[in-house]
């Protein structure tokens, strides 16, 4: 959906960015420097002229895998810590050779090194030995003068002076959490040059990571997001000034599956470079060096040209186009336009180099006057024209009468990997419904935004039928007026005319709440009665017409009615998926073959006004299973720790038991190409995934609430017995001397008391540790000790005592509200 110049754009699948030669065989190694001068050489009477030192991190990289966990600690586990113990922040002579320690420390960390602009003291992030969280220090050069800026119980990272003398930095003061796997995420924060008057200028429910500024005064980072698609392919380049308003993408947004990190600005031009890591990215932000051209757009792949020849490369520092100071494999190397290098500091100690700097003064950025108002708890946002942008052929002229306003809500803990239960193959995120705004008859808008919070919109008709939908976020700082000229517009193209916009004609709107609808739907809570109501009399277990079971049920993970309605694609999703903007009404409710179902047309199954909008905005809100992030890891059989699917029940005795049933009565038919799920927890994996069958799946086998109902048992009982006696027309007949029954004649049969058994022990389990919609449900122990480290709930609550989930996660959310500051208040620390 709209926004300021760029926000929504049109996003093609996974892999169709492979800046150079990404994927293609490994490049040879770099030809040797020719005969003559060393690249430092050249470098040193070029370029670096002037430059006698540099400085850098060393510390030892950590276990993970994924480019940004390397602070902090795991979700499932507190003591099982991101990052390794030792750090050192070292001086480097260029021409002696020799290294000064400026500070060490065996089982500390130092990372992010920034030099001021008099190159006489270095900021960085040090964590210290025997402690936990990183703060921001200074040092003079010379390593005398060490301070601490910030404190408390929150990790303070990559950090760079801003020209005005305060500094910019990332932080878990964000109190959020990745949210598809199980570590910290940080946004960007500001303080004084004391580290003092900590505020926050990111709304970024995900993260933000290594800020650096830019000539004009903007800061340059790196934004992972995903809005309503894929969690894994979207983290580009993004600017906003250092008051947080203005954001724009830089590059990239367009074109999945690069990291773009660790960008800064090429001296003397108006590129930057960056380290593009593939795919999902590589831990320490190892990458390709690329230089990107931001000239012909944020969209334009073509201006990204690999520098460095290998996949291998950290944190570059530009002098020019042609010379590049970088951290690798072997320690901090020079590399020119060519990608040729040569080793300047070799790692010792098992200690790898990160962030070298030149040691140098510089001139100041430009300085940008602060562009809020703090004492505003809103922003406002205007919108040109609705109907220009990309992919909105067929959308008419006036067709769009309103905007529907979402808020993203950030995570507070994770521990599973996955968006499960969340939602079945689709958002991780809650979405909250704030309202609608107009659209006037040119297509213009002007509203009102609370400050400091992520939002997104979709456009829809006058029958509120989602015309289209915003893949991304937006914010806007207090006080800040700003805005976009379409929707999902190319940021090349320039609209044709900008007459007298009939939304600037009268006071920006405020955003009407949605009448008879809750802000964050919760399925069982909200949808299931519904459909109780109106399909049970088909839809049940024991009529299942279609093969579709639209009872409450609770399966291994979901109920079965949510199970069935977005695994038979009645829910036109389309979240999660490496695409950005899509064709008018492709997405939605109103393309959502449950809305068909209810309008009369099916069985003359007609549901209330109200009715049919609860399902509409359930839909356009994320079409979620439960309305609190509490419900994560808890309640679920068979859910996943790491991505790691958690048998629990694999040794439960009754279920043993089963599955020996299973093995002697049901193999014979159900072999690899059409497996039985043994448990509740199995995933039968074994088969293609093109060859399950979705009456077969866990999901739907088992019931937990009847286990008597389980289609797992009922498939092979014979129809006189009340089963479905579905599996009699394609038994063959058994071997000769074989006179095992092939199906259940009726319950008494003791294979089928075994099974029983077994789903009525997963029952019990169920019964005792509780699923987020049972009476007496309190979250799991990691969900209740983050939230008491946020303040959320008390210190003193007992393991026993009762947790509203519902409320403490409003009470986190809230926390995060902008509110408005007066001068006095601004001026105290």
């Amino acid at each position: 959906m709209p926004f300021r110049f760029r926000h929504i754009l049109l996003l093609v699948a996974v892999g169709i960015w492979a800046i150079a030669a990404l994927g293609a065989p490994a490049p040879a190694p770099p030809p040797p420097v020719p005969a003559g001068r060393t690249l430092l050489e050249k470098a040193l009477a070029g370029p670096m002229a002037g430059v006698h030192e540099i400085i850098y991190a060393a510390r030892r990289m950590g276990d993970d895998g994924h480019w940004y966990a390397n602070f902090s600690y795991y979700g499932p586990d507190a003591n099982r810590k991101a990052y390794r113990e030792g750090g050192r922040l070292c001086r480097y002579n260029l021409k002696t050779g020799k290294t000064a320690v400026l500070l060490d420390d065996p089982k500390g960390g130092v990372r992010d090194p920034q030099v001021h602009y008099d190159g006489k003291k270095i900021l960085f992030a040090y964590r210290k030995g025997g402690t936990d969280n990183y703060h921001l220090c200074e040092i003079n050069a010379d390593g005398a003068g060490f301070v601490q800026l910030t404190d408390g119980i929150y990790d303070d990272i990559e950090p760079a002076y801003l020209p005005d003398g305060d500094i910019v930095f990332v932080s878990t003061r964000c109190k959020r959490w990745v949210s598809c796997w199980l570590t910290q995420v940080a946004t960007m924060h500001r303080c004084g040059p004391d580290g003092k008057n900590v505020r926050v200028i990111s709304a970024n429910p995900e993260q933000d990571n290594t800020p650096w500024v830019m000539p004009d005064g903007r800061l340059l980072y790196m934004r992972w997001e995903y809005v309503d698609r894929s969690q894994v392919d979207y983290h580009h380049l993004w600017v906003s000034n250092p008051d947080g308003t203005g954001q724009m993408i830089y590059f990239g947004n367009m074109h999945p599956s690069i990291v773009m990190l660790d960008a800064k600005p090429i001296p003397g031009s108006d590129k930057v470079v960056s380290i593009f890591s593939p795919g999902h990215g590589i831990r320490e932000h190892i990458g390709d060096v690329t230089i990107v051209d931001p000239n012909a757009g944020p969209d334009a792949k073509a201006m990204a040209r690999r520098v460095s020849r290998q996949t291998a490369f950290r944190d570059p520092y530009p002098f020019s186009e042609d010379c590049f100071v970088v951290a690798g494999n072997e320690g901090i190397l020079l590399m020119d336009g060519k990608g040729e290098t040569q080793v300047i500091v070799r790692k010792t100690e098992g200690m790898d180099l990160h962030e070298p700097r030149p040691l140098i003064s510089r001139p100041r950025e430009q300085v940008i006057p602060p562009r809020t108002d703090p004492a505003k708890p809103a922003g406002r946002l205007l919108l040109a024209d609705v109907t220009f942008g990309r992919n909105m052929a067929g959308v008419k002229p006036g067709e769009i009468k309103k905007l529907l306003v979402l808020e993203i809500l950030p995570t507070p803990v994770h521990y599973s990997g996955g968006m499960e239960p969340i939602s079945l193959g689709g958002t991780f995120l809650l979405e909250r419904i704030l309202g609608t705004v107009p659209v006037e008859p040119d297509g213009s808008a002007y509203f009102e935004v609370p400050a400091m919070r992520p939002v997104f919109f979709v456009a829809m008709d006058e029958h509120d039928n989602a015309v289209k939908r915003m893949h991304s976020f937006t914010s806007v700082a207090p006080g800040e007026t700003t805005g976009c000229s379409g929707c999902h517009e190319q940021r090349e193209r320039v609209l044709p005319a900008m007459p007298n916009l009939a939304a600037l004609q009268r006071q920006p709107s405020r955003i009407e709440a949605v009448a008879d609808v809750p802000e964050i739907f919760d399925f069982p809570r909200d949808i299931q009665p519904i459909l109780d109501k109106h399909c049970l009399k088909c839809h049940d277990v024991e009529k299942r017409s279609g093969g579709a079971v639209l009872s409450g049920d609770r399966g291994p993970l979901y109920s079965h009615a949510y199970f069935t309605l977005i695994s038979r694609g009645l829910v036109a999703d389309g979240r999660n998926l490496a695409v950005g903007s899509r064709p008018p009404r492709s997405v939605g409710a109103a393309a959502s073959r449950l809305i068909k179902k209810i309008d009369g047309s099916h069985h003359d199954v007609t549901v209330s006004a109200r009715e049919r909008k609860m399902i509409w905005y359930w839909i356009e809100s994320g079409a979620v299973y439960p309305g609190t992030y509490a419900a994560a890891g808890s309640g679920m059989i068979g859910g996943y720790v790491e991505n790691a699917l958690q048998r629990i029940d694999a040794d439960w005795p009754a279920m043993r038991a089963a599955r020996e049933a299973m093995t002697g009565r049901c193999t014979r038919c159900h072999d690899a190409k059409a497996p039985l799920p043994m448990s509740p927890s199995d995933d039968t994996k074994g088969a293609p995934r093109e060859q399950r069958r979705l009456h077969l799946t866990r999901h739907l086998a088992y019931d937990l609430t009847r286990p008597e109902k389980s289609q797992i048992l009922l498939g092979p009982l014979a129809a006189a017995a009340g089963g479905y006696g579905t599996c009699a027309a394609k038994t063959a007949p058994p071997p000769p001397g074989d006179k095992a029954p092939q199906v259940f004649a009726d319950t008494s049969d003791p294979d089928y008391q075994k099974i029983l058994a077994a789903i009525q022990e997963a029952k019990n389990w169920l019964d005792a540790s509780k699923r987020f919609d049972m009476p007496g449900y309190r979250p799991n122990e990691h969900y209740v000790r983050e939230m008491k480290r946020y303040g959320i709930l008390s210190e003193n609550l007992g393991p026993n005592d009762p947790v509203d989930a519902y409320a403490t996660d409003q009470a986190y959310w809230k926390s995060f509200w902008y509110e408005p500051r007066t001068s006095q208040e601004r001026k105290t620390p």
